[in-house]
């Protein structure tokens, strides 16, 4: 079957570009996030393409005065993947690794908005994501990161927000490869394997400059995915492998209370961001771990949901609530002894046992 991407260089096998490998769970996702520097608006977008299961998901959330207010929208692939739009929420390409533009219609929910994301940098490519679970593969994927300023406008419940580039940054990252879609697998893998993931995600905007961290850790606290990044407004990315990071834990919960990350630059001198934590956005939101819009579920042709929640009600970190984005204050202290302020996010999903921060089961909290 011939489609509109087929008159683009972009075909990766010998079959047209409807038809993406073997594995029944690969994906190619967009994701955003943007916020005013001081954190009293937040927003996240994601559009998720799955072609063998030939779905199309996307969501939409915003969050100001301590609510958080998600849209979300699936419906049939039909084999197209370059139709971007999911009911009332669409992402176009203005400009390829340079600009993007988010855009929700008119709905009966109250939730509209056109944003556009401008890059500060180039965007970034991450070492790549393979994790097996016995014979089976878990992930293995590619993303590529990249820090932003956003322009536009967010209307909730009538309220217009006026979105400027001089007040709000963010990140946006585009994934794809293969990870766990849709519905679960009937036959469980045997021997069973208890599952044991902890991912953290630090992508920061200073004045001047942005960083990037992650790690994936195993139950061992060995990293099997880590670096990090540190790069000039407009100048040369410095890739920093050799990165750790410090999480002091909310006890009776597994969300960071505070973190310190550390770079060892190659030219010598160490770099430290120390994060404060100052509330956290539900990536439920956007489909991760939702018990009814997970990413690929079937939902039928067309259908659109929305829901929203005060955060401060939320009444736990178990899951759906899990997996979130801490909106974090950032303090960059630099080899020479010179800071920075800036801010951003600490992304957080810590399942299973983590024997450095003292986790021993599934979801056993921090005791303090």
């Amino acid at each position: 079957m011939l489609t509109k991407a087929d008159d683009f260089p972009i075909h990766q096998t010998a079959e047209p570009i409807a038809y993406a490998g073997t594995d029944r769970n690969f994906y190619d996702r967009y994701f955003f996030n943007g916020y005013t520097k001081s954190g009293d608006v937040f927003f996240a977008a994601a559009l998720g393409v799955y072609p063998h299961i030939n779905i199309m998901d996307a969501s939409f959330c915003v969050v100001v005065d301590g609510v958080q207010h998600n849209i979300h929208g699936s419906r049939f692939l039909n084999m197209e993947r370059m139709d971007t739009h999911v009911g009332p929420i669409s992402v176009d390409v203005v400009e390829p690794l340079q600009s993007l533009r988010i855009r929700v219609a008119d709905n009966e929910h109250g939730i509209r908005a056109d944003v556009t994301f401008h890059a500060r940098t180039r965007a970034l490519k991450e070492p790549r994501f393979t994790r097996r679970n016995g014979p089976r593969t878990l992930m293995d994927l590619t993303r590529l990161t990249q820090n932003g300023t956003y322009e536009g406008w967010i209307e909730v419940k009538g309220r217009r927000i006026e979105v400027k580039r001089d007040t709000f940054w963010g990140t946006r990252d585009r994934s794809w490869g293969v990870r766990t879609i849709g519905a679960a697998d009937p036959q469980p893998m045997v021997p069973p394997m208890p599952f044991q993931f902890y991912w953290l995600w630090a992508p920061l905007n200073f004045e001047d400059r942005i960083t990037l961290y992650h790690v994936n850790d195993d139950e061992q606290g060995e990293a099997w995915n880590q670096n990090a990044v540190m790069c000039g407004q407009g100048g040369e990315p410095e890739e920093i492998p050799n990165c750790r990071s410090e999480l002091q834990f909310v006890p009776g919960s597994r969300h960071a209370k505070s973190a310190t990350i550390f770079l060892d630059h190659h030219k010598g001198g160490q770099s430290r961001i120390d994060l404060t934590p100052k509330w956290n956005f539900y990536m439920l939101g956007l489909g991760y771990g939702h018990p009814e819009w997970g990413h690929g579920a079937y939902k039928g042709e067309l259908e659109i949901g929305y829901e929203e929640f005060k955060l401060s009600e939320v009444p736990s970190y178990v899951p759906p609530h899990l997996h979130i984005q801490a909106f974090v204050d950032a303090k960059l202290t630099l080899p020479d002894g010179s800071t920075r302020a800036g801010s951003g996010v600490l992304e957080q999903l810590i399942i299973g046992p983590h024997a450095p921060s003292g986790f021993k089961d599934i979801l056993d909290p921090f005791k303090g």
